[in-house]
């Protein structure tokens, strides 16, 4: 038995028949076609699937798509401007070459624009704690902290 689940994605409306058991990673990878979200780990260890659900970072291969009724999700493809423009964290990962193979870099940059938006300060070891569920294997996250702090204490409006 299929239910009918509503939500928004990336400012769109969807409305989906999906399985019960069915994740939101398999829903938004199969079904939404949004490559952004990674299949990795598959048990919420390495964040590469890592999206905003009500601007809150979640790991969708943990989150059944039903649970995401009535919710806002956000994918790093939602976070381009209106030309196309990249958002301010997604260039802070390119200035700062935060970004080698790109497998983990979606879902850091999605914990990351859930961190600026709360327009907090971290210290580094703070943002070391904050990235924590997420592994990557070639960067070393020095670059990634300096991409982050890079764009710290911006507007949250921005995201």
């Amino acid at each position: 038995m299929l239910n009918i689940v509503h939500m928004w994605v990336n400012g769109s409306e969807v409305e989906l028949a999906v399985d019960p058991r069915e994740m939101l990673l398999e829903t938004l990878r199969d079904k939404l076609n949004l490559t952004s979200v990674k299949k990795g780990c598959g048990v919420g260890e390495c964040g590469a699937c890592t999206v905003l659900i009500d601007g809150v970072a979640v790991d969708t291969c943990l989150y059944l798509t039903m649970w995401a009724d009535g919710k806002h999700i956000l994918t790093t493809e939602g976070l381009k401007g209106p030309n196309g423009e990249l958002n301010p964290i997604q260039q802070a990962f390119i200035d700062e070459a935060a970004v080698q193979c790109g497998f983990c870099t979606p879902g850091l940059i999605m914990t990351a624009v859930e961190i600026v938006g709360t327009g907090k300060k971290y210290t580094r070891e703070e943002l070391r704690k904050l990235i924590a569920g997420h592994l990557c294997r070639c960067t070393g996250y020095e670059n990634i902290l300096n991409a982050i702090e890079k764009v710290a204490g911006l507007n949250s409006e921005v995201f």
